[in-house]
């Protein structure tokens, strides 16, 4: 499928923010930075994005969509909630894996943003979160798992997750992909689940 010249233009900016706040950090970025990176005009800038923090939220929505996509990917060819949470925990932190430059924006830089972007991260989160919370509810409603509160052992995974991907960016933990069997066993063995 052939993609309209309107949203060519936009994933070209989006491309080039992307470049600019990797390389300069958000709060040094200007909108004149972007242009040049994406080779558009401020122009087509200003019609796709009201300004830079717009530019950002989109780039972060992108992501959060892509996240979710390989989520239910993974989950689909999967069966029973046991091997789902663990296709999601994989597809995650694949997704992680592959964008580095983008997760080190989300986690890291952008966290002094203020209330806007705190507002995207907790939607994203959110979205997340009740993927994780559905396997797990479906899990103890099959009895793969004892009942338990889904909500607060969601939290605690994520919490988890997003630490581990931290330390990734960070640099102390060299190999995201090479976490996941570990971090799979640790996070089942927390509701007491066999692996599937």
């Amino acid at each position: 499928m052939q993609r309209s010249p309107r949203t060519a233009t936009r994933d070209k900016i989006l491309v080039g923010a992307l470049e600019v706040f990797a390389r300069k950090g958000y709060h040094r970025a200007s909108v004149d930075d972007i242009v040049r990176a994406s080779g558009t005009s401020k122009g087509a800038v200003y019609h796709h994005f009201p300004n830079k923090e717009a530019v950002f939220l989109a780039l972060v929505d992108d992501f959060a969509r892509r996240l979710a996509a390989c989520v239910a990917a993974a989950v689909a060819g999967r069966h029973g909630a046991l091997a789902k949470v663990e296709g999601a925990l994989v597809a995650a932190l694949g997704t992680f894996a592959d964008d580095e430059r983008l997760a080190r924006l989300i986690l890291l830089e952008a966290v002094s943003l203020g209330p806007v972007y705190q507002a995207k991260r907790a939607e994203v989160a959110g979205r997340f979160a009740a993927l994780i919370q559905g396997y797990l509810d479906e899990a103890a409603a099959d009895g793969s798992i004892a009942p338990l509160d889904t909500r607060v052992a969601t939290l605690a995974w994520l919490g988890a997750i997003n630490e581990v991907v931290i330390q990734w960016l960070h640099g102390s933990v060299r190999d995201l992909a090479a976490t996941i069997p570990a971090l799979t066993r640790i996070l089942l063995d927390s509701i007491r689940a066999r692996s599937a």
